[in-house]
């Protein structure tokens, strides 16, 4: 793991209308780091991760990746090719089948040949335990199983960084598992990756470093270890203990 920061994010400021929603976040992610973003709904962790995609504009602030400050790029498209991300919808063409869905973005974004993108489109359905659906209507599919398609769709485009919007809070309970298991797997793969998550024992599992924000600011970060055994601030630990009754 470098020390470097591949994301470095310095008093990013958003709202939307009259309601503020990021206060002055100051954020670092370095290469190789496994960071789940923790709080309430409404705490402003969708948000910066949106932001980290260029889908929202901070209002004031610099946000960097891979060394460059992502305000100014003139081609967003390009940044985007570099940095997958995963919704809580999982975003399919619902007109392809499974395989389908992994070899266009590749095609259309990172122009390669049809018969790469179905050897990367292939490799990676396999790594995610969706390679016998490959030729499955994604409508057909069930939730979990179109989480995993959306994971490897995001893996096909070989990114730096991933970044996962509470990638299980539209599945049934029981589907949950099988795509946690698939990001803990990556976790384990050297790949840099930023996850607003609501599952404690997952985050507690996987992150090197977990942020809690509360009210658009970042209330506490430590290990996982550090914040969920001793957290300092009584708004991170009066959030624990209520996510742990739940």
């Amino acid at each position: 793991m470098s020390n470097q920061p591949l994301v470095e994010i310095k008093d990013i400021h958003k709202s939307f209308g009259s309601l503020e929603v990021l206060k002055g976040v100051d954020f670092n992610v370095r290469e190789g780091e496994v960071v789940c973003l923790i709080g309430r709904s409404g705490s402003g962790k969708s948000t910066l991760l949106r932001c980290i995609n260029l889908l929202e504009k901070p209002d004031s602030g610099i946000i960097s990746v891979f060394g460059q400050n992502i305000l100014k790029t003139k081609n967003v498209n390009a940044y985007r090719a570099q940095v997958g991300m995963c919704f809580q919808q999982f975003n399919l063409f619902a007109n392809m089948n499974v395989l389908q869905n992994c070899m266009r973005p590749q095609e259309k974004v990172l122009k390669i040949s049809k018969q790469k993108a179905q050897e990367n489109a292939l490799h990676y359905l396999e790594k995610v335990g969706m390679l016998d659906f490959a030729n499955a209507n994604v409508k057909t599919i069930s939730g979990g199983q179109k989480q995993r398609v959306a994971i490897a769709r995001a893996l096909c485009m070989q990114p730096k960084l991933m970044l996962f919007d509470e990638p299980t809070s539209a599945l049934d309970p029981e589907m949950v598992g099988e795509v946690l298991a698939v990001m803990k797997d990556l976790a384990t793969q050297g790949l840099t990756m930023i996850i607003v998550t609501h599952e404690m024992n997952f985050a507690k599992d996987v992150a090197d470093r977990v942020v809690f924000m509360d009210q658009g600011r970042i209330e506490e970060e430590g290990t996982s270890e550090q914040l969920f055994s001793h957290p300092t601030s009584e708004r991170t630990a009066a959030f624990l203990k209520a996510a742990n009754n739940k």
